[in-house]
Parts: structure tokens; sequence; C-alpha cells
């Protein structure tokens, strides 16, 4: 037998699962199949891939070596794919293409930025509604990079093939209108707004629920909680119908003042993914992008948050990344 890739992806996928059984079923193949498969890959390379028992399937170190090669091998061919598909499309083979979503997340246009000037790449981006579509895009190779945010509590979901990399956790601040009593003040407790209507509170994980929760532990119920993008939350806290609940790389914005809670009751994480046979950019580049982008963030973003980052501003009330 020759070897193709697509054995190699096999040997991928067995060593994943860690499992024949799971394998196949990630495979869509019946477990003799997949069994006779790997025996005859057993058969080329003269000596087994796996050792394979009532406890799963182990490689062994010819398996080791062979998956080093693979995990190799796979992405280099699916970039081969990808130039070649450029250059049938008529775009220069030097200039690659990125398809990036976000969702819940004030980052998007500055990870962008520095996807372009770092990574030398070009951009198309889609913001969709929620991380459970930005995730199933990702993994059905929709997608090529995501940024998301959601609940400092929570993790984005998890989908074959899709890895995440947390970039940030950072406390969620208050958004309320310049002439509000509390605006003048260094740093407010859920409390002191506990007859407020409340804008921005999004479902993105467990956060409503965490506010929820919050509040409770505050002492009170909210008495109308309402989701509410960036802009329609600045301009219902600037007409005084409400207080907001925003990231807190939120800048000044005339009209309203960002304040700190007391304690970082709340708090929301910046994550970045990608799909692990994605070859069109390293993993540590989008990594450092979406880290560089989020410090790029703070340094534009209130004074307020600035000095909260300060060392002994924030009361140890969280940890910071």
């Amino acid at each position: 037998m020759e070897l193709e890739l697509r054995h190699l992806r096999l040997i991928v996928t067995v060593a994943e699962q860690g499992s024949v059984t799971r394998a196949a079923t990630a495979l869509g193949l019946t477990q003799p199949a997949l069994t006779a498969q790997l025996n005859r890959i057993d058969r080329t390379f003269g000596a087994a891939v796996f050792t394979r028992d009532q406890r799963g399937a182990r490689p062994t170190a010819l398996g080791e070596f062979v998956l080093g090669r693979a995990k190799v091998l796979l992405p280099a061919m699916a970039a081969l794919v990808e130039d070649a598909h450029r250059i049938v499309a008529g775009r220069e083979l030097g200039t690659r293409s990125v398809r990036m979503g976000t969702a819940s997340t004030a980052l998007g246009g500055l990870f962008v930025n520095r996807l372009i000037s770092e990574l030398d790449v070009e951009v198309t981006s889609v913001t969709l509604p929620d991380v459970d579509g930005v995730t199933d895009q990702l993994a059905s190779g929709a997608l090529d990079v995501a940024l998301v945010g959601l609940c400092g509590n929570s993790e984005p979901p998890a989908a074959d093939g899709v890895r995440w990399s947390r970039v940030s956790t950072d406390p969620v601040f208050l958004l309320v209108p310049d002439d509000h009593p509390l605006a003048p003040q260094p740093v407010v407790t859920l409390g002191d707004l506990a007859d407020a209507e409340w804008f921005g509170v999004t479902g993105a994980g467990c956060f409503q629920r965490c506010f929820v929760t919050a509040c409770a532990r505050a002492g009170f119920t909210p008495v109308k909680v309402s989701e509410a993008d960036r802009a329609a939350c600045v301009d219902l806290v600037r007409a005084g119908h409400g207080v907001a609940l925003v990231q807190p790389t939120f800048p000044d914005t005339p009209g309203v003042s960002v304040v700190p809670l007391a304690g970082a009751p709340l708090q929301w994480a910046h994550h970045v993914g990608w799909h692990e046979e994605s070859a069109t950019l390293p993993v540590e580049g989008i990594i450092d992008a979406a880290m560089s982008a989020h410090a790029e963030a703070v340094s534009r973003s209130s004074p307020r948050f600035v000095d909260w980052l300060a060392p002994g501003h924030n009361g140890g009330a969280m940890p910071r990344e």
C-alpha cells in the first residue's frame, strides 16, 4: 500500500481521540474498517503505529515519529491547495487571505489591523451575533480565525479541531450619564444602583446569570435588564434611561462616564480561536496579534481603566493577565 495524506489524517485522529472506537465515530467509519486501515498502515511502515488494547490506542515510538511529521505535512499540503486556489483566482501568491469572525468584542477592528500589519495578510471579517455561531464556522472551515468576548467565568464552546487561547480577563465597568451623582466617584457598587434599569447585559457565556447573582449578593434584584449593543448603550445612557455594563476598554465618550465597580464582581474575557488544521497563519502570530490589539485598546481606554490597572489601585480584586 502507498501511504497517502488521508492515512496521516487518520493517524492524527486516532492519536487525538485516544481510542479506535472514538476515532471511527469522528471519521465516520465503522470500527472494523478503521482497524483494517490501521493494520495496512502498520504493514506499510513495517511496525505498529499504535499500541491498541482495552485501555485505548497509544502511539508507539514509531507512532510519535509519524505524528510529528504528519503535523507538518498536513498543514503544508493545506497551504499548497490554498495557494493554488489563489493562482486560479488570479490573486498574487505572496498575499495570504484570512477569514476572521468576531462576537461580543470591542477589539475586532484593532485585531484586524494587527493581522494585516504584523502578519501581512488580507482579512475578510464578519461579526456574528454569538460565540456559538463563531465556533460553528471555525469548526466547518468557514472561518480561519476568530476573536470573541464572553463572561470571564466561561470558556468558549468546544468543537472538533477548534482551539482557543484566552487573551485577557478584565473587570466590567459601569456607564452612567455625565450628570449622574455617581459619575465623579472613583468607584461604585452594584447596590448604589439597585433601582436602575440596566443595559448591555449580554447573554454571552454565563454573563446574565453572573450579573443577577452579583446583584443578589449586593442585596437586590435588578428592576429591568436589557441587551443592547455599544452604540445603543451610549444613546440610552446619555438620554438618562438607565445605566450600562461595558468593557473597560470603552473610550471616553461625550455625555457618559465610565466608572469602575468595587471589587470587580463581573469580568469579561477575550479569547482568540483558530482551526488546528488551518495553515493560513502561525498560531503564535494569531495570539500575539490578539494580545497586541488588547494592549492597544487599553492604551486608548478611559483613564479610569488605566488607573485601575496601576499597582495598588484595584485592591487586589481580581488577577490581571
